[in-house]
């Protein structure tokens, strides 16, 4: 047996049309979007706009909003940093954002004087209070960072609320949404979000190394290009084209990659990100009890399913992090163990001097009786480990 609990990390298993659309675009497109006007250039053009369309229906975007592709959610977090700052400008974050946020945070603060500020969390529950938030915005704020849902405990930020005091004092507001896209209900039109990133590899049942952008409409005006380069448009100028999705999009584009995450999508699509979610919440649900059950086990972040998604991070005072993901494997229980590029948020949770945690994270192929393994395992080995 090798039960896959590392859903955070990418999806595993994907809707089998996710292969079967890589190998067909091998097999018959084969060509590079916008470079040709032969049948298979147009075909692979085809594909990347019917991809999105899929994200932007997935999503609820607005008929003007851009979706544009990256090479994953860490390059679309930097596509959306870099171009909305400026040299001297203040950013605001959290304590529980991913190093894809505090690293280019931190080389802007180094190469052009941004300042930055990481607001902390309850350090039970891990949610922000966005009155701390507000009150860290300061006059020459021009940019709030907040991750959706936690890759470290899983919790689910107040984003509605949020979007609410960043329109009220008119900041540009981007969203990490590695950990909740396809995991959740997004409605990007609606929800007051300017700036929307995540890889097409985790929750979007993508390959890796397919990311995406969402740009709200009139937003890109305020941004800079990253990267420049080739499009297949206005060809003639030595410039990086002004239209949209090109200027974001230099050289060619992850055709197979795309093609897969397109299959992803319309798989989400077909079964509603609502069902989804009540598959997660069921699977949560189920994680809690046992987890409950384990004396000696500690386990973080909210203990309400409604706030979370299905990412659990577990530590024992007998076994490091890296040794409980050792054993689990041994009984064909995939983990992940460390500090999950979060750093900050295991400070929050008291685990950064014990290394971290181990993290259990579930998918939509995952089942109850995947849990009950894993917490019975969890169980022997706690119970195995306080007796030695």
């Amino acid at each position: 047996m090798r039960l896959y609990l590392d859903n955070s990390a990418t999806s595993h298993p994907k809707p089998p049309g996710v292969l079967a659309a890589v190998v067909d675009y091998f097999e018959s497109v084969h060509a590079s979007a916008g470079r040709g006007s032969y049948r298979e250039a147009v075909a692979s053009a085809r594909l990347l706009e019917r991809c999105r369309a899929a994200l932007a229906r997935l999503l609820n975007c607005g008929p003007d909003d851009q979706v544009i592709f990256a090479l994953n959610g860490t390059d679309a977090l930097n596509l959306a940093i870099r171009g909305v700052l400026r040299p001297g400008d203040h950013a605001v974050t959290t304590a529980m954002d991913h190093n894809s946020v505090l690293r280019p945070l931190s080389a802007l603060a180094e190469q052009m004087g941004v300042r930055w500020t990481a607001v902390e969390v309850d350090p039970d529950t891990t949610r922000l209070d966005p009155a701390r938030l507000a009150a860290a915005l300061r006059p020459d704020t021009r940019l709030v960072v907040v991750n959706h849902a936690s890759n470290v405990t899983g919790v689910l930020q107040p984003i509605a609320d949020v979007a609410a005091v960043c329109r009220s004092r008119g900041v540009t507001l981007l969203v990490d949404a590695a950990q909740s896209a396809g995991h959740v209900p997004i409605d990007f039109a609606g929800g007051g979000i300017d700036l929307l990133a995540m890889p097409g590899h985790k929750g979007l049942l993508g390959p890796l190394g397919t990311g995406v952008l969402v740009i709200r409409a009139g937003v890109a005006e305020r941004m800079r290009t990253v990267r420049e380069g080739g499009t297949g448009s206005a060809s003639e100028q030595p410039a990086q084209p002004d239209v949209l999705p090109d200027r974001f999009e230099a050289g060619s584009h992850n055709g197979p990659g795309i093609a897969g995450l397109l299959a992803g999508c319309e798989w989400i699509l077909e079964r509603g990100v609502a069902a989804l979610r009540e598959h997660e919440l069921r699977l949560s649900r189920r994680m809690i009890e046992r987890l409950l059950e384990i004396s000696g086990l500690e386990w973080y972040g909210p203990r309400e399913v409604e706030q979370r998604v299905g990412v659990f991070s577990v530590h024992t005072a007998g076994l490091e992090p890296q040794e409980l993901s050792a054993l689990l494997e041994a009984r064909g229980i995939l983990t992940r163990s460390g500090l999950h590029c979060a750093p900050l948020a295991h400070r929050t949770i008291g685990t950064l001097p014990l290394g971290g945690t181990t993290r259990l994270s579930v998918g939509p192929f995952t089942t109850l009786a995947d849990i009950d393994a894993a917490a019975d395992a969890l169980a022997e080995l706690v119970l195995e480990s306080a007796s030695t």
